[in-house]
């Protein structure tokens, strides 16, 4: 019996086409696998690298080096709340404290009584210009308050379909690079308005004869 579902390994022997290199499929691999389990078993990271065709070896040291992978049971909803420079001077550890007493526990990686819940203290996240920031499952979430972070935790521990993504979110998982491009997100949760057309430019007009 496998640790992952069939339809898990086909989705992950499909991304090495993605990429210029198979090792390039690792981390999204894992997420999958992860994404399945709730965590990372050392019979899942094996199927992992089987379904790459690469070492074991390497693909647990992928899997053991980021702090977005978990190798022990977490949350159904993990909060990943930055904590760099940016984000503590906007006032990042009282948001900790508030999330800590919303969800339930005392420490990163403590699961909440419902199993819903779990958080971890990370690096920059790549939006520093709206901090205090977040990433909940899989979406981004920007200038977060306390009232914010009890509506996330609300809406996750009673969800309404219509209002949310099967990932737990408002919308899709960020991209492999996801700094938001000022653009194309807004403040207030990354849908902002869309790039403007480019006005067709006038014809040149012919310069005289002579």
């Amino acid at each position: 019996m496998t640790a992952l579902s069939q339809h898990v390994i086909d989705e992950i022997r499909e991304l090495p086409a993605r990429f210029p290199q198979p090792r390039s499929a690792v981390m999204p691999a894992l997420d999958l696998a992860q994404e399945e389990l709730g965590h990372l078993t050392p019979d899942a990271m094996t199927e992992v690298a089987a379904a790459l065709n690469l070492d074991a070896g390497y693909v647990e040291g992928v899997a053991t080096f980021y702090s977005l992978f978990h190798m022990q049971p977490i949350g159904k909803h993990r909060f990943y709340m930055c904590t760099n420079l940016s984000c503590t001077l906007r006032g990042a550890n009282e948001l900790v404290d508030h999330l800590r007493k919303a969800i339930g526990v005392r420490e990163p990686g403590e699961v909440s009584k419902d199993g819903l819940f779990s958080y971890e203290g990370v690096e920059c996240l790549g939006a520093c210009e709206y901090a205090p920031m977040a990433r909940l499952d899989h979406r981004y979430h920007y200038d977060l308050t306390p009232e914010k972070v009890d509506s996330l935790v609300e809406e996750r521990r009673n969800p309404r379909p219509h209002l949310t993504s099967p990932q737990g979110g408002e919308g899709p998982a960020p991209p492999a690079h996801p700094a938001p491009h000022p653009h194309l997100t807004s403040p207030q949760g990354g849908e902002g308005l869309a790039p403007q057309p480019r006005k067709p430019r006038a014809p040149r007009k012919k310069k005289a004869d002579g």
